[in-house]
């Protein structure tokens, strides 16, 4: 049951009221049952002093694009009432003539754009309005027969309002309704939401989450849980093997649903959404249509539901049935467009959202990690609100052109318009061998820095949990993740994919970077220390590729390899014919899978860097002392005698390396494959020839 968030100690540090506005509209964005992600909105009158010095009574409300949960004071707009009130005079408005008419009406023209929603809360005579979207509520107004259960909840003190999309005419028959019932305590929007108020924050707040917990109470006396959904048709898979089977079958949904852009994955098998999942008539539930038109930008209006009999020995069937299902999504998705296009739409790729597997669980589809969490949040919402309608009786949802215009709204799709510039590595996953390391790390963050998920592999795995924290703190949730792998070690290689693949959904470039060193003559090189080299440098860049090679096969949507050689794959380097000739099977070995890769859009190219000493845990060990005794030189001195013996007397550093590493990883390198790129000041010795 939804409970009360308000803390009278902290709402009373609030000093202004738009501070109070602001907590107040932290809280109830806190329960996402109470509110969706970025939907709901909230406002306050007072009145503030204006540029002159004046006291002019404003309505501080919600800004558009913004999250009740996260907003701060900077996300509300601020509007004179005086000039918004003879708007309630007019019998019509368009939704572009309101837009510019309350630009107008902002006491900062840096505030954000007002919500589509202001008028609602202008219109009404309370100093404190709520608009939410709660479970409860949605499912009653979701309900076939809502208004009359209402009356039943409600009595007299709830106005109803038919759906009608948010704008200026809506909002005049929101007012009109409470004007003429002077019991009204509440607004039900029909397949939409609620409205409350209050004359302080507090008790506009209380007034939310009592009418909020009323509908629950009524609904939760209606359930029988051994029919929910219409009771058990598919039983639940085991945990291990839920996962087991998403990690499977990801790459391929991954690349069935990334079209002209690529789509990055979730998955989630939370207990509400395996009992839906389950359902005798979830399948047939699931496509009656959103249960709120603010889910529909991010789950569009249905999701695909998939006909699979839960079974942990037939995840070729389901591959098979995720290809067969997406592809007829698609085109369904087409066909609904054709319908109900205007002039100027433009289809948003046709793909799924939500993929809804029985004994599993769903998989999320976004451009970002964060945005397939939005689409998962919003579906654990619909679910929510499926359960409760269907135990009030038959869950009905907008017709289809009705959630075609919200989908397709103009004003929804400016906002989109306003989002920043895809970057290069946006919408790719890299994984990165020795992220813990100097030349890992710094990748990493290059990556990131330009839109990349990226997963950093390492033996160290508390280094590589120190960059991806470093990294997420920075960038965002879950950007970044730390798996522990040894490169030589087969299970350890496609277990770390299997997590990757259960993470992101896949992957797009690998940087197989992890390696060590050592050095000594020739003649004294023992076995082991042979074998060691060849096992990290060629087995261990071995595996990591061909377990790359194999996904990026499934998904076939292209990928990129980018392999970490050195200025000895092409260099015999003194006391270290192991290290040296590994690394030349590095350089070849890149070359083989980039002839065999090319048909497969996967490209595979080499750098070669030299005597990168910052942050590496290979010049920090013997190796640094093998290599300046082999130069007759002191530890200390390496980084000067490796600058004086470049052509461009510079050292090289981890950066630089990330700078190559992401060049080849780029649409700049699009048709390059096979090539090495050496990252060296210029070594003449190790010049390709």
């Amino acid at each position: 049951m939804v409970q009360s968030l308000w803390q009278s100690s902290k709402a009373s540090e609030q000093q202004s009221g738009l501070d109070q506005l602001v907590y107040r509209s932290n809280i109830i964005g806190e329960d996402r049952r109470v509110c969706n992600f970025g939907g709901g909105n909230t406002s306050t009158k007072t009145v503030v002093k204006d540029f002159r010095g004046r006291d002019t009574e404003v309505m501080y409300v919600k800004g558009s694009g913004s999250d009740l949960a996260s907003m701060k004071a900077g996300n509300f707009t601020g509007l004179r009432m005086e000039d918004i009130r003879p708007l309630f005079e007019k019998s019509e408005m368009s939704d572009e003539d309101m837009v510019a008419y309350l630009a107008n009406c902002m006491i900062d023209a840096k505030h954000p754009r007002a919500s589509i929603e202001t008028l609602l809360h202008a219109f009404l005579p309370f100093k404190h309005v709520d608009h939410t979207h709660p479970d409860s509520i949605i499912s009653l107004c979701c309900a076939g027969n809502g208004k009359a259960l209402a009356r039943e909840i409600f009595g007299d003190r709830f106005v109803w309002v038919p759906y009608i999309r948010p704008g200026f005419t809506l909002s005049k028959m929101i007012a009109e309704g409470v004007l003429n019932n002077p019991k009204a305590e509440l607004v039900l929007m029909e397949k939409h939401g609620l409205v409350t108020w209050g004359e302080t924050s507090e008790e506009c707040y209380a007034q939310t989450i009592k009418i909020i917990t009323e509908a629950e109470a009524f609904i939760e006396a209606r359930i029988n849980e051994t029919k929910v959904f219409g009771g058990v048709k598919h039983p639940t898979l085991e945990a291990d093997v839920r996962k087991s089977i998403a990690s499977q079958v990801m790459p391929t949904i991954r690349g069935a649903v990334s079209d002209a852009k690529k789509m990055i994955l979730s998955f989630d098998d939370a207990d509400d959404v395996l009992q839906f999942v389950g359902g005798q008539d979830s399948a047939a539930l699931s496509q009656v249509g959103a249960a709120c038109p603010d889910h529909l930008v991010h789950t569009k209006v249905v999701p695909l539901f998939i006909d699979w009999t839960p079974n942990a020995e037939d995840v070729e069937g389901l591959k098979t049935k995720l290809k067969v299902g997406v592809a007829a999504y698609k085109e369904m998705y087409r066909a609904y467009f054709e319908r109900n296009k205007n002039e100027g739409d433009v289809m948003f790729e046709a793909a799924p959202r939500v993929i809804l597997i029985p004994g599993v669980g769903m998989i999320n589809t976004g451009k970002s990690w964060a945005m397939s969490q939005v689409s998962g949040s919003l579906y654990h919402r619909a679910i929510a609100v499926m359960r409760g309608a269907t135990a009030l009786g038959n869950f009905v949802s907008l017709v289809e052109n009705e959630s075609y215009n919200v989908e397709y709204w103009p004003l929804e799709l400016y906002k989109l318009s306003l989002a920043p510039a895809e970057a290069e590595f946006s919408r790719k996953v890299a994984f990165i061998t020795g992220g813990a390391g100097g030349i890992g790390s710094e990748t990493a963050r290059k990556l990131v820095s330009e839109g990349a998920h990226v997963v950093l592999a390492d033996l160290n795995l508390e280094g590589a949990q120190k960059v991806a924290a470093e990294i997420n703190a920075k960038y965002g949730e879950n950007r970044a993740i730390a798996v522990k792998m040894d490169v030589t070690n087969e299970d350890a290689v496609q277990a770390a994919y299997a997590e990757t693949a259960l993470q992101y959904g896949g992957v797009d470039i690998i940087v197989n970077n992890a390696g060590l060193a050592t050095s000594s003559p020739f003649d004294e090189t023992s076995l082991k220390e042979w074998n060691l080299n060849m096992n990290v440098l060629g087995t261990g860049y071995f595996l990591v590729a061909r377990e790359a090679f194999k996904l990026m096969k499934a998904q076939a949507i292209g990928g990129n390899m980018v392999f970490i050689g050195s200025k000895n794959s092409v260099y015999a380097g003194k006391n270290a014919s192991a290290y040296s000739s590994a690394k030349a099977l590095e350089a070849h070995l890149a070359r083989c899978i980039a002839a065999e890769g090319g048909e497969f859009g996967i490209r595979v190219n080499t750098v070669l860097p030299d005597a990168i000493l910052q942050g590496s845990t290979i010049w920090n060990g013997s190796w640094r002392n093998e290599r300046a005794a082999a130069y007759g030189i002191e530890p200390d001195q390496l980084e000067e005698y490796y600058r004086k013996r470049t052509t461009l007397l510079v050292n090289i550093f981890p950066r630089d390396i990330a700078e190559g590493i992401a060049f080849f990883a780029s649409s700049k390198a699009d048709k390059t494959t096979g090539c090495m790129l050496t990252i060296d000041g210029g070594v003449p010795a190790a010049f390709t020839r």
